[in-house]
């Protein structure tokens, strides 16, 4: 027998015949045929939620609970970073965090927050809010804070 595409059949048991819905209330799905009453979503043609327009409406709307402070908040500095990328009695300042990328801006305040230990002595930090055990730490050290806000 010769190869067309009429003469091909899938092998035994490899396929199934596809479940016939609503074609009678004997066929286990007549009636409303897995749809259900009325409504769009119950009519021919709809595939996806995108033809129903939920897709931006109900899907997508973020839920607005709590609440955004609009008050700035501070770009936080820890002494790990500062072990890291400056050495002793180095001079630490918004615009040098920034030009070595350890902050985003110099509209933002800039915090070092204590928490970890500082291994770096006689470091000169001027324009940056420094926390209270950060300020110990720093004096403790040799440090000096400069124009502290």
């Amino acid at each position: 027998m010769p190869l067309s595409l009429n003469t091909i059949k899938p092998e035994k048991n490899s396929s199934r015949n596809r479940k016939r819905i609503g074609r009678g209330n004997g066929s286990g799905h007549g009636t409303y045929s897995t749809k259900g009453q009325k409504g769009q979503k119950s009519r021919s043609g709809v595939t996806n939620l995108k033809r129903l327009g939920l897709k931006h409406t109900l899907l997508s709307t973020p839920k607005n609970r709590g609440f955004k402070s609009f008050q700035p908040k501070s770009q936080v500095i820890s002494f790990n970073i500062i072990n890291k990328f400056f050495k002793d009695k180095d001079s630490i300042t918004p615009a040098i965090l920034l030009k070595k990328k350890l902050i985003d801006t110099l509209k933002a305040e800039v915090k070092i927050l204590g928490g970890n230990n500082l291994k770096r002595q006689g470091l000169i930090i001027e324009n940056i809010q420094v926390s209270v055990s950060a300020r110990g730490q720093i004096e403790k050290q040799g440090g000096q804070l400069k124009n502290i806000k």
